[in-house]
């Protein structure tokens, strides 16, 4: 149950574009068409399933405080968080690099229409702050810090997948030349993280109340009841 609260999570309510909007240059500029879309947003999943679990393992048992325990109790007291961006940089940096890679090396006329954007990934906000927030949330196990990684990448990617999808459709509509272009696409990304936004309630029933937290609230209410029928009859 766990697991599967973090993918709804990380897909739709904390969704890294309309939710914290991060990657918005590359969202924004390779989302013409949807085949561009789709094959950067399939590079954004690859490189965030990988470097998030990386991370959190750098995170573990080399950055946060005590965790070179391992090394020896001298150790212990080391805190290397001040080298938390550098190697968590490095970390995305390499396997970009991989990506690219592959994608020149199976998919060149992908590598092509990407253009500057696939190096870019590199330097991609949603791709630190997806370790980022591993970091900061505390996430527990690598199996977690992995699915977190996996889902906020399926989140990116049906973001620019569905705004690539808009954008074509709307080259065939008469939109106001005042707002062609990045006005238009500005204002979809706006109601899209409204929708967006709706699907946190799904998440907020909380803990069910027992029968004496009920009571006390039924006691409140008629307290409240009973002030404003006195304060009622005071004032006729």
């Amino acid at each position: 149950m766990e697991y599967i609260e973090l993918i709804f999570k990380s897909i739709f309510v904390d969704n890294m574009v309309f939710a914290t909007f991060l990657g918005m240059c590359s969202y924004l500029a390779v989302s013409k068409k949807v085949s561009t879309a789709v094959g950067l947003g399939a590079a954004v999943i690859f490189v965030l399933a990988v470097t998030v679990p990386m991370n959190w393992l750098l995170n573990e048992y080399l950055l946060k405080e005590g965790a070179l325990a391992w090394l020896g109790e001298e150790y212990a007291s080391y805190d290397l968080s001040f080298l938390t961006y550098i190697l968590f940089i490095a970390t995305v940096a390499t396997m970009v690099q991989l990506v690219e890679i592959i994608v020149e090396k199976f998919a060149p006329a992908l590598y092509n229409s990407l253009g500057i954007f696939l190096p870019l990934i590199a330097v991609n906000c949603a791709i630190l702050g997806g370790s980022l927030f591993m970091q900061s949330r505390e996430i527990p196990t690598i199996g977690l810090a992995a699915t977190y990684g996996l889902a906020s990448g399926i989140g990116w990617f049906l973001a620019i997948v569905a705004i690539a999808a808009i954008r074509e459709k709307i080259r065939y509509s008469n939109v106001p030349p005042a707002l062609r272009g990045l006005g238009i696409t500005f204002i979809i990304t706006g109601l899209m993280a409204i929708g967006f936004m709706s699907f946190g309630g799904m998440l907020t029933g909380g803990e069910k109340k027992s029968d004496e937290d009920k009571k006390a609230v039924i006691e409140q209410k008629v307290d409240k009841t009973e002030k404003l029928a006195n304060n009622t009859k005071e004032i006729k």
